[in-house]
């Protein structure tokens, strides 16, 4: 059975890989065998990361990447394709929040959340699947949406919007892409502690959110690893069009 979640021989391209969960994926995909390409626009970040893989023996390669530009989008598949040869796997990983109440949201602040988290998954899935559809090869596409997608919270509603996007976007591409035998699923992570957010959740408010979740605990990188080599694998290979929630039950107790 683990041969059929082996990713050897396969590229996998990440979106917003400097950081956070994207830095966590692009490890646990070059643990099962993938070659990664590291897409951000933070170069320095992506250079030590790349280091780190190919400390480890993984095959990887940086490419500077704004998600928003369509431009670049297409360059940077063009830069992956000499490094490391032509894409197979795409995780949208890429995303930003901010949070103000919406009566102070200036129009800026929501296009850039909006342009980044939905405008740019959709760039980055259009152009992989582009390609793929050209040469006729399979591909699958992962987008990272989140809980926030299916339930709101206040103070970050282009987050909520782009996200609740995401979700049927997914769908929306699964249907249509299906017959070119391409698979577009999504994971909506719960609250997972990252290098950017772990200070709050031993704050008072960090603990009445994680008292609001099932398992009373904050979730780990490493939880999404299942959902995420599943679909982007032959194990999830009869799977198109679904969305894994990876929140310690948060989204049942809050129906």
């Amino acid at each position: 059975m683990s041969k059929r979640f082996d990713l050897s021989g396969k590229v996998a391209l990440v979106t917003g890989a400097s950081s956070g969960l994207g830095v966590h994926f692009a490890h646990t995909l070059a643990e099962a065998g993938a070659s990664v390409v590291l897409a951000a626009r933070r170069a320095e970040r992506l250079s030590s990361l790349q280091a780190e893989l190919e400390k480890k023996g993984a095959r990887a390669a940086a490419v500077t990447l704004d998600v928003q530009s369509g431009e670049a989008v297409s360059a940077a598949f063009d830069q992956a394709e000499r490094a490391l040869g032509a894409v197979d796997i795409v995780v949208n990983n890429a995303g930003i929040s901010i949070v103000k109440p919406a009566l102070d949201m200036p129009e800026d602040d929501w296009d850039a959340v909006v342009d980044t988290n939905l405008r740019g998954a959709w760039l980055v899935a259009q152009t992989a699947a582009k390609r793929w559809v050209a040469t006729r090869r399979p591909g699958s596409i992962v987008n990272i949406a989140s809980i926030l997608g299916l339930r709101t919270i206040g103070q970050v509603a282009p987050y909520n919007a782009s996200k609740a996007g995401l979700i049927h976007l997914t769908r929306v591409l699964a249907m249509e892409w299906a017959r070119h035998q391409i698979r577009v699923n999504a994971i909506c992570p719960g609250y997972i502690e990252t290098e950017m957010n772990s200070a709050f959740w031993s704050t008072p408010g960090g603990q009445r959110l994680i008292e609001r979740i099932p398992q009373r605990r904050i979730g780990k990188p490493e939880h999404l690893d299942g959902a995420l080599l599943l679909l982007a694998s032959e194990a999830g290979a009869f799977m198109t069009g679904s969305v894994l929630t990876v929140d310690g039950g948060h989204t049942v107790n809050s129906l």
